[in-house]
């Protein structure tokens, strides 16, 4: 026995964030030796880590060189955090001037693999009025927010969501897959979705969808409020400002941030 206790799991996951972060202070990659080293920890400790990280695909291993670098899932778990970071941030002033116009909540959307989730709102200024909670995680065939993403998404991706249980979430809810592919269909002709208490009960909605730099749907813009103030007359007005919110934003989207 050395006297020294096995790390609590807290010590262990302070450890793997700590070789992780060790990448992102090096503009090379790295060997065991140097990150030991560096976090003056053992050999056999960092090779353990290293050992998990690369079978996750968060480290890459060069056998030549005997060195490590960031892998695949490093890069996209940084690509996902900026897209999100750089949409909030570009929506952010035509989200509160859809508000502002409408005096119903506007949501921010991202698309999340086969999901979605809210990353942001600006809540109506009324009494009663709906509100979102930010980052569960919703499925692609119920609302509009999700169902105007699961329209521009590469017919491939269409068909897997499509196959897995498309489970109600409301009375209202679509889940026929005819029923939805039509639905898809309109959707993209028209530029939008709508929909009544299919995620909400007694909720209505407008969703336009944010196409990023690369020209793939990333997310969804949408007015929500109480169904009865999104009568027919309300939504014609409301359609072409919500439309014409996500083209901004996803133009913006095209053009880096200085």
């Amino acid at each position: 026995m050395n006297g020294k206790h096995p790390p609590t799991g807290t010590e262990a996951a302070e450890r793997v964030a700590d070789v992780l972060l060790a990448f992102s202070r090096s503009s090379d990659s790295l060997g065991v030796s140097v990150i030991a080293r560096e976090l003056s920890l053992s050999k056999a400790v960092i090779h353990r880590i290293l050992q998990s990280l690369v079978s996750r695909g968060l480290v890459s291993f060069d056998a030549r060189r005997r060195t490590y670098s960031l892998g695949p899932s490093a890069t996209a778990l940084g690509a996902r955090a900026l897209r999100q970071l750089d949409l909030r941030v570009v929506a952010q002033n035509d989200l509160a001037q859809l508000r502002d116009a409408t005096e119903e909540t506007t949501t921010l959307s991202l698309l999340v693999i086969d999901m979605r989730t809210y990353i942001d709102q600006y809540e109506s200024r009324k009494e009663i009025k709906m509100k979102v909670e930010l980052g569960r995680l919703y499925p692609l065939h119920a609302g509009a927010s999700s169902r105007v993403i699961l329209a521009f998404l590469p017919e491939v991706e269409i068909e897997r969501v499509l196959s897995n249980d498309l489970a109600p979430l409301t009375a209202n809810t679509i889940s026929e897959v005819a029923d939805l592919r039509q639905r898809l269909e309109q959707i993209r002709f028209d530029g939008y979705a709508i929909s009544t208490g299919e995620r909400q009960s007694g909720a209505g909605s407008v969703a336009a969808a944010v196409f990023g730099t690369d020209e793939q749907v990333i997310g969804s813009i949408s007015l929500c409020g109480p169904a009865d103030r999104f009568n027919s007359d309300a939504i014609a007005r409301y359609v072409p400002l919500v439309v014409a919110a996500a083209a901004r934003i996803s133009s913006q989207l095209r053009t880096p941030l200085l």
